[in-house]
């Protein structure tokens, strides 16, 4: 993604609200993302795409998706608006869904689908191109625990078991961002995957729950290590800080 720089408000304070596709995402933002930002004036809220009447996460509906993104929009205009969707499993009606699977570098392709993205709020009200940064992580967010997978493994005892496994899962790709694409193969399956194998759910209290293990081995993996192994989120991440440079 292309870094810009955005105003910031009188008060030298930014809001920024990260639309999330899950509970997952969201909790990553508030216990991971927000509070390291809060050091530089930089405030952001995570908030859940509504994707059935009452409910929050699962698969995404683009209508929904480009409804509540323009509703945020709408809100506050000295407002960031920035997304947090998995590239893996986004629906078909996305913009520019259809010629993005001919792209086969994951990091173009992503890129190619934001700038879709961007575009498409913006030709509903075109000073919207400025407050809108979309994110799109490749192929999903477990895809970030491979950046440090021992992390993961070191939160249970038993779970040291499936850290072979997993770690042989990392070496196969250049980076956990090209961990991919299927429902086999995503990040949270082999990840589910690895810790079946050693048998390790006899507990329930002990078995993968993403919204919790996810963003918990994520805080103890560090944004620094984060950064340095996955270059599109480092992209985004930085694009956040710079925020506070405006």
């Amino acid at each position: 993604m292309e870094a810009k720089h955005y105003w910031r408000e009188a008060s030298l304070m930014m809001r920024v609200y990260v639309v999330c596709e899950g509970p997952t995402e969201e909790t990553f933002v508030r216990n991971v993302l927000a509070p390291k930002l809060a050091h530089q004036q930089i405030f952001l809220t995570g908030r859940g795409v509504t994707t059935s009447r009452g409910h929050r996460g699962g698969a995404l509906n683009y209508d929904r998706v480009k409804l509540f993104i323009l509703n945020c929009l709408k809100e506050e205009n000295a407002t960031i608006i920035t997304t947090f969707f998995d590239l893996y499993g986004l629906e078909k009606r996305f913009p520019g869904y259809e010629k993005s699977q001919a792209i086969i570098d994951v990091y173009q392709r992503t890129q190619f689908l934001e700038q879709a993205l961007k575009d498409d709020i913006a030709q509903s009200n075109n000073t919207y191109l400025n407050r809108f940064v979309p994110y799109i992580q490749p192929y999903e967010f477990e895809g970030l625990l491979f950046s440090d997978i021992s992390k993961l493994t070191d939160i249970h005892s038993e779970w040291s078991k499936a850290l072979i496994k997993l770690q042989a899962d990392r070496s196969d790709f250049e980076t956990p961002e090209h961990i991919n694409n299927s429902y086999e193969t995503k990040p949270s399956e082999r990840i589910k995957k690895a810790l079946e194998s050693v048998q390790i759910f006899a507990s329930s209290k002990k078995s993968y729950r993403k919204t919790y293990h996810g963003p918990l081995a994520i805080q103890n993996i560090g944004i620094d290590k984060l950064c340095a192994e996955c270059k599109h989120f480092a992209d985004w991440y930085q694009q956040l800080t710079d925020l506070g440079t405006a």
